[in-house]
């Protein structure tokens, strides 16, 4: 496949990789500017010239894997037979200059319950690069019209109707996602919480509600079986704890930073060096 399915490929696999772009060519060179490949941690796609050069620069993009580098790089090669081995031993004479662009995997969220709450965190979420997937059993909250104001997002929006069982949607969810439990029926909310904690994929589970909700909701999935470790797993109240304000703009936007706050977290953590 050529680079920009590879680009997309890689996305829907949830695997890191880099693009590397040729942004500068002086003199002879086997490609022009503008040529791309991807690299991943196995497998390159496309190609930016082959030979050496292409060698060290699949060789510096892995180890951008490796330390789990998000800054763009440039690295500039010279084509010559007198460069040193690691610097692009090749007679075309000519200069090239890469653009190294690291391909993060980006967030997975989904939002259990599209009532107030849920639709006001959508409309934030919507606007930044990650999953975003939007599930109720009320086919009335997912229609074309009441999703209209999330048109043209930068998240990939993802509508899973299911009337009978919602919570089969967390098994087709990526691993590491975070999921948020707000739905219009408290049954339903404690079935979601049940199946969620037996889902070992997820990254963080929330769930809206007051603490005599969660008071009975502990209750009952201890009743189910569940270890304390376990029932842990929910985080109740959600959001930011200093933003006490109820309306649902409100909590949505304490919801949706307490979530960027954990992707920044994810994010260094996956970018520190692994002795």
């Amino acid at each position: 496949m050529n680079w920009l399915r590879a680009v997309e490929h890689l996305r829907d696999s949830r695997i890191p990789g880099v693009l590397v772009t040729l942004t500068q060519v002086r003199g002879h060179a086997p490609r022009a500017v503008g040529a791309k490949m991807v690299v991943t941690a196995d497998d390159t796609w496309d190609s930016i010239g082959g030979g050496n050069f292409e060698e060290v620069a699949i060789r510096s993009a892995r180890s951008l894997l490796e330390t789990g580098g998000t800054e763009v790089q440039t690295h500039t090669i010279q084509l010559s037979d007198k460069a040193p081995l690691q610097h692009g031993v090749q007679c075309c004479g000519g200069e090239v200059t890469m653009l190294l662009e690291p391909l993060a995997v980006v967030p997975s969220v989904a939002i259990f319950g599209m009532g107030h709450v849920g639709f006001e965190l959508a409309r934030i979420l919507c606007r930044h690069d990650l999953d975003l997937h939007l599930v109720d059993s009320r086919a009335d909250q997912l229609t074309p019209t009441r999703l209209a104001p999330l048109d043209d997002p930068i998240a990939r929006v993802h509508v899973h109707n299911h009337p009978i069982l919602p919570e089969l949607v967390l098994g087709e969810l990526p691993p590491g996602s975070h999921v948020l439990i707000m739905t219009h029926d408290h049954a339903e909310d404690a079935a979601l919480c049940d199946a969620a904690i037996r889902a070992s994929h997820l990254a963080s589970i929330g769930l809206i509600g007051s603490a005599a909700k969660w008071a009975r909701f502990q209750r009952k999935l201890a009743d189910e079986g569940h270890r304390p470790d376990d029932i842990a797993r929910i985080v109740t109240p959600i959001g930011l704890d200093d933003i006490r304000g109820k309306d649902p703009a409100t909590i949505a936007v304490s919801t949706a930073a307490a979530l960027l706050r954990l992707f920044e977290q994810e994010s260094a953590e996956s970018a520190r060096v692994v002795p």
